[in-house]
C-alpha cells in the first residue's frame, strides 16, 4: 500500500480554506504588483483535496490523499508581460513571487496584444452552477465501493485477470482576480469510478474498461454497474480479427465521438488560427458540416462538467453557436487570440465549456442498422491527426456490422480520411449522448472512411 505523508483522515478533516480568505489574498498579490510599478495585473488560485483507492484482485493496491494548491501571477509592464507561480502562500514568499515575475517582465519583448480583457467582457454575476457535492467519504468506504467494482467485473464468465478498479472523490476551489476590479471563485467536484479487466480465451487475450464520472456522487454509476460493463466490454472483444482493407460507413461510439469533436474545437481554436496551424483559418461562414448540424456552447449546464461562471481571464461564459444548419459561426478565442485576430473573446480562455452536438432521433441499435455494412469503433490508438491538412489516420478496433447487425469484433486495422470530408460526411447523430465530459455527443455515423488492414 503506498500512503502519502500526511493521513488520510486529517487530510479530509482539513478540507478547504474559505473562499472569502483567498479572495483577499489575491487582492494583496494584485496590490503588491501594482506598488511594484505594474500596469496590469493577474492573479488565479486552484487548490484541490481529494482522496483515491485502488484495488486490485481483492487487494488494496494504492490508497492516497491528495491535497494540491497552486498560486499563479501575470503582470504586464509596458506590454511586456511576466509569470511566476508559488506553492507557499506565505506573504514572504507572494512577495518573491511578484518579483520574480516583474523580473521575468524586464527581459520579455513587448506585445500590444499582452494584457486583460476589457472590464465590458468580464462576469458581473456569478450564477450557481451545483457544481460542488463534497462526498463524507472515508478510506474504508472507499475501499469497499472499489472492491465491490471489481468483485463485480471478476464475477462475469471469460474475465481471467484484472488491472484494477479505483475510486476517486475530489473537491476544488478556483479564485481569479484582476486588476479591474475583478475577483470571483467556485467550489467544485469531482467523482469517479472505473474498472478494467482481462478476458482469455485460448491463445486470445482482450482487454478493456469502463467508468463513471460526476460532480454528484449520488448520481454514480453503482459500482457492480460498473464493474459488469467493464467486463462485458471485455468479453466481447474476444475473437477479434483483422479486416481486409476497404472503403465503408464508419460509427463512431459517444466516448470515441467526444475526441473527433475535440479535433473541430482544436481547428477553431485562436491559437492555432492566428499561427496558421489550421486548416480551418478563414471558415467562418462556411459550410463544414451537413444541414441538421447544431454544435453549441451550453457553459451554464447545472452539475455538468464542463459547467463554468467565467473563463480563465474572467470572461463571462454564455451560450452560443459554434455550428449552425452547418455552418461555422465562431471560433473558441481568448483575449490574446482575439486582438491577434482582430476579433472579440468568447470567454474560452481555458478552453469550451459543455460543448452539445444536437442528437437526432436514432439510439445505437437504429444506427448499426443504417450502417448496414461496415464497422463500428469503440477504440482509438495513436496520435495520426494532422491539424494544418486535416489529414487524418489512427489505430482503431471495434466491430464489423453486416446486414444491420453486429457480426464479430475487430482489431489491428487503421481508419483514415481527412477531417473536413469527415465533417461533411456526417449522416446522423445518436441520441445515446455521452454526459460524463466537456463535449457531449451520441454515437457519429460517417458517409465513409478507408479502413485499412490485410
Amino acid at each position: 500500500m503506498n500512503e502519502t505523508t500526511e493521513p488520510v483522515a486529517e487530510g479530509i478533516q482539513a478540507g478547504l480554506p474559505p473562499l472569502e480568505s483567498l479572495q483577499e489574498m489575491l487582492d494583496r498579490v494584485i496590490a503588491l504588483a501594482r506598488e511594484q510599478g505594474a500596469g496590469e495585473v493577474e492573479a488565479g488560485l486552484n487548490m484541490e483535496v481529494g482522496l483515491s483507492a485502488t484495488v486490485r484482485k481483492g487487494a488494496v493496491e494504492t490508497l492516497e490523499f491528495h491535497r494540491d494548491r497552486g498560486l499563479g501571477i501575470t503582470l504586464y509592464r509596458d506590454g511586456c508581460k511576466g509569470s511566476a507561480s508559488t506553492a507557499d502562500f506565505s506573504p514572504e514568499a507572494l512577495r518573491e513571487t511578484v518579483r520574480a515575475a516583474w523580473d521575468i517582465a524586464r527581459h520579455t519583448q513587448a506585445d500590444a496584444c499582452a494584457g486583460l480583457p476589457e472590464p465590458r467582457f468580464l462576469a458581473r454575476e456569478i450564477p450557481d452552477l451545483d457544481l460542488c457535492h463534497p462526498w463524507a467519504l472515508t478510506p474504508e468506504e472507499a475501499i469497499a465501493v472499489a472492491l465491490e467494482c471489481e468483485d463485480a467485473a471478476l464475477a462475469e464468465p471469460g474475465i481471467t485477470n484484472s488491472e484494477g478498479a479505483t475510486l476517486s472523490s475530489h473537491q476544488g476551489l478556483r479564485v481569479y482576480a484582476n486588476s479591474h476590479g475583478f475577483n470571483a471563485g467556485y467550489t467544485r467536484s469531482r467523482h469517479s469510478l472505473s474498472c478494467a479487466v482481462i478476458a482469455g480465451r485460448g491463445d486470445g487475450m482482450q482487454r478493456d474498461y469502463w467508468y463513471s464520472l460526476a460532480r454528484d456522487p449520488a448520481v454514480l454509476e453503482p459500482a457492480a454497474a460498473v464493474g459488469r460493463r467493464a467486463a462485458e466490454r471485455t468479453v466481447r472483444r474476444l475473437g477479434a480479427r483483422r479486416l481486409p482493407t476497404c472503403t465503408v460507413p464508419v460509427l463512431l461510439v459517444p466516448e470515441v465521438a467526444t475526441g473527433f469533436f475535440r479535433h473541430f474545437v482544436n481547428a477553431v481554436r485562436g491559437s492555432n488560427l492566428y499561427r496558421g496551424a489550421s486548416f480551418l483559418v478563414d471558415s467562418l461562414g462556411q459550410a463544414l458540416f451537413p444541414p441538421f448540424m447544431h454544435i453549441h456552447e451550453a457553459p451554464h449546464l447545472p452539475g455538468a462538467m464542463g459547467s463554468a461562471p467565467f473563463d480563465g481571464e474572467g470572461v463571462a461564459t454564455r451560450a452560443r453557436d459554434l455550428v449552425r444548419e452547418g455552418v461555422v459561426q465562431g471560433y473558441v478565442l481568448d483575449h490574446y487570440s482575439a486582438c491577434r485576430l482582430g476579433m472579440e473573446t468568447t470567454g474560452n480562455a481555458g478552453g469550451v465549456h459543455n460543448l452539445v452536438v444536437d442528437p437526432g432521433g436514432e439510439d445505437f441499435a437504429g444506427l448499426v442498422r443504417t450502417l448496414d455494412r461496415g464497422l463500428v469503433v469503440t477504440e482509438l490508438m495513436g496520435q495520426g491527426v494532422n491539424l494544418v491538412t486535416g489529414d487524418y489516420s489512427r489505430g482503431a478496433a471495434g466491430f464489423w456490422v453486416e446486414g444491420g447487425e453486429i457480426r464479430h469484433p475487430v482489431q489491428e486495422i487503421t481508419i483514415a480520411g481527412n477531417l473536413r470530408e469527415m465533417f461533411r460526411g456526417i449522416r446522423a447523430v445518436g441520441k445515446d449522448v455521452d454526459t460524463r465530459g466537456n463535449i457531449r455527443t451520441g454515437s457519429v455515423l460517417l458517409e465513409r472512411m478507408t479502413v485499412a488492414g490485410d
